[in-house]
């Protein structure tokens, strides 16, 4: 990882600016699900993970409770993570399907994956507040990578985005893979990898995979 990177990691690791998540964050970290109930939770804000070299960002919407929240890393640790690091590994992203913990051995190529909040929020829902706080570590990321496209996964990440990127007048609208140049980076959408949406078969595998082969594509790779 670069030494940018790697500063911006600790930064973020160590953010405290939004008392309300700060408090959700350390209250689940310190009760544990009982399945986990023998595991340290890492309890702290989340930083990106993956190729420092990365053309390819793909931008969820925070941590979840009782996977990034427990394991420190993006999508590790539930099973949002493991549909989305499935894909990955299909399409050439990923060394591995799986994503247990941060020792698992779990690489990624030409790929960095973030969120547009580093901190588990109650309910999955960030506060407008707690979003803009948040922005300055993804426009921070944004400049320290060569990233060409971003993969918005959800509405949430999607408007992130185009705030990153923007400002852009009319707002491009959100949807599974719509697709916008702005700048020099393109935008590319998809549903989110919750459970909500692959349990019920609004995202399947497919559809995910055809959202990766057209970033491959725009990376002409």
């Amino acid at each position: 990882m670069s030494m940018e990177l790697e500063r911006l990691g600790t930064r973020v690791a160590g953010c405290r600016a939004c008392p309300r998540l700060v408090e959700w964050r350390e209250r689940v970290a310190a009760q544990r699900r009982a399945a986990y109930a023998d595991q340290a939770y890492w309890g702290l804000p989340v930083p990106g993970f993956g190729d420092p070299a990365a053309h390819l960002v793909v931008l969820g919407l925070a941590p979840a409770a009782h996977g990034a929240n427990r394991t420190g890393r993006m999508f590790t640790g539930d099973r949002s993570g493991q549909f989305l690091y499935a894909a990955l590994h299909r399409t050439g992203f990923a060394n591995q399907p799986t994503s247990l913990h941060r020792s698992d051995g779990l690489c990624l190529r030409d790929c960095w994956v973030t969120a547009a909040v580093r901190c588990a929020p109650p309910a999955n829902k960030p506060t407008p507040a707690e979003r803009d706080r948040c922005a300055p570590f993804l426009d921070t990321e944004l400049a320290l990578l060569p990233v060409r496209v971003i993969l918005a996964l959800g509405a949430f990440a999607w408007d992130a985005a185009v705030r990153a990127l923007g400002p852009v007048r009319p707002k491009p609208r959100f949807g599974h893979a719509a697709e916008i140049r702005l700048g020099e980076v393109t935008l590319l959408g998809s549903y989110h990898v919750s459970q909500q949406n692959t349990f019920t078969g609004k995202l399947t595998p497919a559809m995910l995979d055809a959202v990766l082969h057209r970033a491959r594509d725009l990376l002409g790779s």
